[in-house]
């Protein structure tokens, strides 16, 4: 059975509404903080374990990774076993791991424990847009919840090396984990006043895909690494990344044939749907994914404190939240693509003006980029929140979120080893040259830009047509019983 949601009067939102907005709000609060507080601690954790810089990728990349790689699954099984049960069953999987990163005594266990968080991660990831989708039906109350989702996206990415700052530097690198259990526990006693859905035409599990699309990731990441440590001539990196072409072959045939694939490629025939997930990818492969080895730069070459280091992007977290908030009133009065390509052209521009990055220069002299980055950010995320939602169905909620998720998160796993690929093989943190670093850095940062204005073009090419609210009618008029509009994920 499916839990119907009552409607607020307008301009107000009921008790089930605040919670639901809450919860999810926390919950991706939560699972994007852990990508951007670790930022901040690597140098600490690379000090405690004496790791060097490929372990330290996969403190970042073993969390993003796991995340992209069984989010697709976790939608289908959220669809068919109820959303609600799903997001509980992974908020607990993502406390419990927290608290075993908390208490890691090595470099081993604390990225398997990063792999199961993001295992717990693509439970809530998988089920967040699906459960605001059935809290908020109306059209004026959807675009409010998705301005404040977006906002907690970028907002939290944007604090998040501060917040790790300060807890790595006032108490240790474990409290970032640490912290995450209490604030679990607070979202997990809340969750019993979210309604519960469930697709009235759920998928069955799709395993032959998962296990090729786990390994395809998982080579093409390792490859990544691989060329950064032993050269793109090493016979160990090519293999690697036949291992990951013949996993995808494998992947899109499995997908073409299987009755109910985890990925239907059919999805892809609708432009503006196809355009949104480039799009996404490239946000994540550029912004999200540059700013781990920025963050490097202002500790291993600059000598910030990690509370310094964070203050670098304290501006841009104002502008990023006022950004988001605004940019949600105009969701439905502005074409879509305009402001997702806007969004991601001022994402390049900052990424741009940020190669400025010296060896005897300033910390603050990045501030500006990172600015016109967070301005882009602010605009792009609750529109394209909007977007996922409003070209699919709402029995596909759980699975276009899952999509939208996959290329989110994959583009900053790929993204982190990518750009790695360009940094010498002996990093900053263990006596590499400064110089040599800061060259890379610059590098990787052009080479983010001009993934961003890509992401740009694909937008502006493909979602001239994209929708960021439905075409519903206002929560005065609608029936408490109503399901959110019927749109399709085919043209």
């Amino acid at each position: 059975m499916m839990d119907h949601v009552a409607t607020a009067p307008p301009g107000r939102f009921t008790r089930t509404q605040r919670v639901t907005l809450a919860v999810v709000c926390t919950a991706t609060a939560m699972l994007m903080l852990d990508i951007a507080v670790v930022n901040t601690a690597l140098p600490a954790i690379a000090r405690e374990f004496g790791a060097g810089m490929s372990a330290l990728k996969w403190v970042v990349d073993g969390y993003t990774l796991a995340l992209a790689a069984v989010v697709l699954t976790a939608g289908a099984w959220a669809d068919r076993s109820g959303r609600r049960l799903v997001f509980v069953i992974g908020a607990v999987v993502f406390t419990v791991a927290s608290g075993v990163c908390a208490a890691a005594g090595d470099m081993t266990l604390l990225n398997a424990a990063r792999v199961v968080q993001g295992l717990g991660a693509a439970l809530l990831f998988a089920t967040s847009l699906a459960l605001l989708a059935h809290a908020f039906p109306g059209r004026a109350e959807r675009a409010t919840s998705l301005a404040a989702y977006g906002a907690t996206i970028g907002g939290a990415f944007a604090i998040g090396p501060l917040l790790g700052g300060i807890l790595t530097q006032w108490l240790d690198w474990r409290a970032i984990f640490l912290i995450n259990v209490p604030v679990g526990l607070a979202m997990l006693a809340a969750t019993r006043w979210v309604a519960e859905s469930r697709s009235t035409a759920p998928r069955r599990g799709d395993w032959a895909g998962q296990v090729t699309a786990i390994i395809a990731l998982a080579a093409l990441t390792y490859g990544f690494f691989e060329a950064a440590e032993k050269g793109w001539t090493d016979p160990r990196t090519f293999w690697t990344f036949a291992v990951a072409a013949v996993a995808l072959g494998l992947f899109v045939l499995v997908e073409r044939v299987v009755e109910q694939p985890m990925l239907p490629l059919g999805v892809f025939a609708n432009p503006s749907f196809a355009g949104a997930q480039v799009a996404t990818f490239a946000i994540s492969a550029s912004m999200f994914a540059v700013f781990v080895y920025v963050t490097l730069y202002l500790q291993g070459v600059l000598g910030l404190s990690p509370i310094g280091a964070g203050l670098i992007y304290l501006p841009g977290t104002a502008v990023m939240f006022v950004v988001a908030g605004l940019t949600g009133s105009l969701i439905g009065r502005i074409p879509a693509w305009w402001m997702i390509t806007g969004g991601l052209v001022a994402v390049a521009a900052g990424l741009a003006v940020m190669t400025v990055a010296a060896v005897g220069g300033s910390g603050w002299a990045m501030a500006p980029g990172f600015i016109l980055s967070s301005v882009g950010a602010g605009v792009f995320n609750p529109v394209m929140s909007g977007v996922v939602l409003a070209e699919s169905r709402d029995d596909d909620a759980g699975l276009a979120a899952g999509i939208n998720d996959v290329f989110r998160q994959a583009g900053i796993a790929l993204g982190v080893a990518a750009l790695g690929a360009v940094f010498p093989a002996r990093s900053v943190l263990a006596g590499g040259s400064p110089t040599e670093f800061v060259d890379a850095l610059n590098t990787a940062l052009w080479i983010g830009a001009a993934v961003a204005l890509a992401g740009a073009l694909a937008a502006a090419l493909t979602m001239r047509k994209a929708r960021a609210a439905d075409p519903a009618p206002a929560e005065s008029e609608q029936p408490a019983h109503a399901a959110v509009p019927a749109s399709t994920l085919a043209p």
